[in-house]
């Protein structure tokens, strides 16, 4: 009997925010050539493994994915398996030589090409696509959301200029290139339409917005034109500390559907270290835009991440990052501990830091942002939030989950709540809870009305 039916194709997507988008472009493409899209890779034809390359634990664990993917041929239905995104840009060529498990290779600027490498491959082909790392984003494209109906990234960049000396991305995803604004619009409006509550806004760096395209930042200007567009909620992740302008600090202040919450990776304090890392702006800069930021947006959440074990970081350098964590308590913080990447000046300068240090600083800034963490939860006990609804809590009935404006998906932590006898809530739905406990990482409270 022949088999008429579209081929089916599965992605499995790891990584960062940007490279989520990434799929659901490409989940819009298959989709749109009449591919049949599959949530489970037992049941696809072919399976794209959407990758990071980022840092040494982002590569292992695509390399697992691929095994544990190139697995499922054995049992008959998987005809393909394709390698895209970063880690792809980064070795594909290698990746194609040494990886017999692997069918097709396509790199961070050939995404328009996915459905005719799925194609490819179904035919027996080891097709291998790549090319500048600049995927050409300039206007709205079909996407898939891959998150929940109710949220969804917004990216108004690629690729990064910074050059930061711990980074591969330049090197990944060629220089910084902004969208559209007119485009971004656009997409906003769309998506807005569709349903979408939080639109969060994601780049290498946000606050970098317009330079390129517009020859001055443009990030105030963005944020202005898609607050008017009516959703709800705004959220801007990934801004550098030397991008911040008045008019930025003016808009994200006034502008009432832009989330009160501020992600501002610093890496750290050290002057010696910022320099070595070729990160712009030093101490001084960065605690007085902390303070200007806080003077600015009232009730502001600050998140910010910070690396340890950098090449140089002594005792006493590091003892100065763990002392302005105790003095700014930050009100989210995530901690990585320092890899040397290849092709990075940081892998020349040496790993000065061994293994064992890394991971007592980690555990130990950690240790004291979870005091701080549940000292600042604790003390909203009694009052009121809004929360959006994120979904039940599994298992439990009488139990939802969601995130004040203060939380953002994926990286920080949630409100769970009692519906007090309310029924018919829906994701995505505005409530408002009376916090009734405080937790490490999270709020415990009751539906109010």
């Amino acid at each position: 009997m022949i088999d008429h039916r579209a081929p089916r194709v599965g992605i499995i997507s790891l990584g960062c925010s940007k490279n989520l988008v990434d799929t659901e472009i490409m989940l819009g493409l298959l989709s749109d050539s009449g591919y049949e899209i599959v949530a489970s890779a037992g049941e696809a034809d072919v399976v794209i493994i959407n990758t990071c390359g980022f840092i040494t634990p982002a590569k292992e664990e695509a390399l697992e994915t691929i095994f544990k993917t190139a697995g499922l041929k054995k049992e008959g239905r998987l005809k393909g398996l394709l390698v895209a995104g970063c880690l792809a840009q980064r070795h594909g060529q290698e990746l194609l030589a040494e990886m017999p498990e692997i069918d097709g290779i396509l790199g961070t600027g050939e995404i328009e090409r996915v459905a005719s490498l799925v194609e490819a491959v179904m035919n027996g082909e080891r097709p291998c696509a790549l090319g500048s790392p600049g995927f050409d984003y300039g206007r709205v494209m079909n996407r898939k959301l891959a998150t929940p109906a109710h949220w969804a990234y917004v990216k108004i960049a690629d690729g990064c200029s910074n050059r930061c000396t711990y980074c591969a991305i330049p090197g990944i995803r060629g220089n910084y290139r902004s969208r559209p604004m007119e485009v971004l619009e656009d997409e906003v409006s769309g998506l807005v339409a569709g349903g979408v509550k939080e639109i969060i806004l994601v780049a290498q760096d946000t606050t970098a917005y317009g330079t390129d395209l517009y020859r001055r930042p443009m990030l105030a200007e963005l944020l202005e034109r898609l607050a008017a567009l009516g959703v709800p909620w705004i959220r801007v992740m990934y801004c550098y500390p030397t991008g911040f302008t008045p008019e930025l600090l003016r808009v994200m202040g006034r502008e009432e559907n832009i989330c009160k919450y501020v992600d501002l990776p610093l890496q750290h304090i050290n002057e010696a270290i910022l320099r070595q890392m070729n990160r712009r702006g030093g101490s001084d800069q960065i605690k007085r835009l902390i303070h200007q930021l806080r003077e600015a947006i009232p009730g502001l959440t600050l998140r910010t991440t910070f690396i340890v074990g950098f090449p140089g970081e002594d005792e006493a350098r590091f003892e100065e990052l763990y002392s302005f964590v105790e003095e700014t308590r930050f009100e989210r913080l995530g901690v990585f501990k320092f890899c040397p990447e290849e092709g990075t000046p940081a892998a020349l300068m040496g790993d000065t830091v061994s293994e064992e240090v890394k991971e007592y600083r980690y555990h130990r800034l950690m240790s004291l942002q979870k005091g701080i963490s549940l000292s600042l939860n604790r003390s909203s006990v009694g009052s009121v939030v809004q929360v959006m609804v994120d979904a039940k809590r599994p298992g439990r009935a009488r139990l939802y989950y969601g995130r004040t404006e203060g939380d953002a998906p994926e990286v920080d932590g949630s409100v769970i709540f009692t519906p007090s006898g309310r029924g018919g809530i829906q994701p995505g739905q505005f409530v408002n809870v009376r916090v009734t406990r405080g937790f490490d990482y999270g709020l415990r409270g009751v539906l109010t009305p």
